[in-house]
């Protein structure tokens, strides 16, 4: 695997692809640098060795057409300020008017190509349309975890056109460490956290993972199909009656394997889907008519918190309840503070998978987990076994 440390920059161009697919309010101001920071590592190595840095990447869903409102112009500011140098702009990312712009950097210096997918040959992982990017740097830098499971030009293709010259940057790298750590190398117990609405969207983690992990908690939406599938009443609580025996044969698998599974054994049950519903603590498997199950209730922390304690691995994807909501978002801020506690005790804690991620963000726990993924889809896929074409086209 070859990483960004493996090569000097000195007067070389850096073609890096990063994720600067970042949110932007009414007057497209960025409101979220993080993917900005996580990128700032990588480019300030290329300059610190005397080389010069192109950087490209994606702004929202364009689909193949020029939209100002899409431009990476906006965010040119915003770069500079995180990294601490200028960053210019060019509003093209192939062509002539791209390629003059990249010939006339000087070391030490930072050019922003304006957004690929204004091109529909981006997303079309078109050959042709890699070839002019590859036109743009000396060597290839991948960095863009976030968009490392798209097969795109910029991610994947253009890689094609730098065989001895192609690496990742210090956050995809990270990220495939942290990774293998909870799927090849980690430290036993090994234990995975999945919440989330759905048995269904869970379906291939699960399956892939057994083999690696020796404690599953079972949290969120998808408790309650499996809670009826054991026969249990789960009142008007979410569940996918079409997977009920999916879920049964997932309890089995995981008993053939040795892995301890850990359902909730009570809920914070509401009369509505609200933040101001009556409320009540009931057994999670005798949930009335009219009420649903939307948070996890304190004898089942108290469990989860045991489990977690125990384990040196932690993978945590996906809420234990409707985090969302103020009233429900107690099991979620529970199950972080014991993940806390366990990192902080020498567990290794990996978070991925979008509304973990956006939970762990809101209730502060960024620095007490070991690393927070910066791809929601890329995680997920690579839980599931796939490898990844962004990432398999520097590794080939």
């Amino acid at each position: 695997m070859k990483t960004i440390d493996d090569f000097n920059f000195k007067d070389k161009k850096a073609l890096i692809r990063v994720d600067f697919n970042v949110p932007l309010n009414e007057k497209f101001e960025v409101t979220d640098t993080n993917r900005i920071e996580a990128a700032k590592p990588t480019i300030i190595k290329v300059l610190e060795d005397g080389g010069c840095a192109v950087l490209m990447s994606h702004l929202g869903r364009p689909k193949g057409k020029s939209n100002p409102d899409l431009s990476l112009e906006h965010i040119a500011k915003t770069v500079s300020e995180v990294i601490g140098v200028n960053v210019k702009f060019v509003p093209e990312c192939v062509g002539e008017i791209a390629e003059k712009a990249v010939e006339a950097l000087q070391p030490g210096e930072v050019l922003l190509l304006e957004n690929l997918r204004f091109h529909g040959e981006e997303e079309d992982g078109d050959k042709d349309f890699a070839e002019r990017l590859s036109k743009l740097g000396d060597i290839y830098v991948n960095d863009a975890f976030g968009t490392a499971h798209r097969p795109h030009a910029s991610t994947t293709i253009v890689a094609q056109f730098f065989p001895e010259s192609k690496c990742f940057g210090y956050l995809l790298a990270k990220e495939i460490e942290a990774i293998d750590k909870v799927m090849q190398t980690g430290e036993k117990p090994v234990l995975a956290i999945l919440g989330g609405a759905k048995v269904s969207s869970k379906i291939t983690i699960i399956e892939n993972i057994l083999d690696k992990i020796d404690h599953l908690i079972i949290g969120g939406g998808m408790t309650y199909t499996f809670v009826k599938a054991r026969g249990g009443q789960v009142g008007d609580s979410i569940c996918e009656d079409d997977k009920k025996e999916l879920a049964m044969d997932i309890l089995k698998q995981a008993k053939e394997k040795g892995v301890e599974v850990h359902l909730p054994v009570d809920v914070v049950a509401a009369d509505s889907f609200a933040n101001d519903a009556n409320t009540q603590i009931v057994d999670v498997d005798k949930i009335p008519d009219g009420w649903q199950g939307l948070d996890a209730g304190p004898k089942t922390l108290e469990n989860f918190k045991a489990v977690i304690l125990k384990a040196k691995t932690i993978l945590w994807n996906g809420p234990v309840g409707v985090f969302e909501m103020e009233s429900f978002a107690k099991g979620t801020i529970a199950v972080g503070n014991a993940i806390d506690e366990a990192t902080k005790n020498g567990a290794f804690s990996l978070v991925g998978g979008g509304d973990s991620v956006a939970a762990v963000k809101q209730f502060g726990f960024e620095d007490k987990v070991s690393y927070v993924s910066t791809g929601g889809g890329a995680m997920l896929e690579s839980l599931e076994g796939k490898t990844l074409p962004g990432i398999a086209a520097i590794i080939d």
